[in-house]
C-alpha cells in the first residue's frame, strides 16, 4: 500500500454562508491523501505507474474555483472528483477558510471528509 500526501495546497477562494464572503473570497487550504493498494512505480519509477501530483492538484483547483457555501460540500465534491479520476483509490479531503469570520479570532476552521461520507448519494 502507498499513502500519497499533498498539504497546505493554497487557494484565494469564494467559499461561505454570508454574500460578502462569495463576492470577497478568502484563502483556503486543502490536504490530500491519497491511498492505492499497489504502487508500481516503486519497482519501475515511472509517473504514469503512480498518482501524479500535479493532476490531483489540477483537479482540486478546478473545484475549489466553484463557490459553495460550505466548508462539506468542497470537499465532498473535491473527495469525488479524485475517486473518479483514481480509480481503486482511497482518499481523505481537508478543506480549511484561513481566518474564517466567527465573531472572534480563529487561525483556520477545517473539514475533513472521507469515503464512508458519501454513502448518502
Amino acid at each position: 500500500m502507498a499513502v500519497i500526501v499533498l498539504k497546505d495546497l493554497m487557494f484565494y477562494s469564494h467559499h461561505g454562508c454570508f454574500d460578502e464572503e462569495r463576492l470577497i473570497g478568502t484563502r483556503f487550504t486543502v490536504d490530500v491523501e491519497m491511498e492505492t493498494d499497489v504502487c508500481p512505480a516503486a519497482l519501475t519509477d515511472r509517473l504514469e505507474d503512480t498518482i501524479d501530483y500535479s493532476r490531483i492538484y489540477t483537479l482540486v483547483a478546478e473545484e475549489m474555483a466553484r463557490p459553495s457555501k460550505l466548508l462539506e460540500h468542497v470537499a465532498g465534491r473535491i473527495l469525488r472528483t479524485l475517486l473518479a479520476a483514481f480509480p481503486g483509490t482511497d482518499c481523505r479531503v481537508t478543506v480549511s477558510k484561513l481566518a474564517p469570520a466567527i465573531g472572534g479570532e480563529a487561525g483556520r476552521a477545517s473539514v475533513t471528509v472521507t469515503k464512508k461520507d458519501l454513502e448518502y448519494e
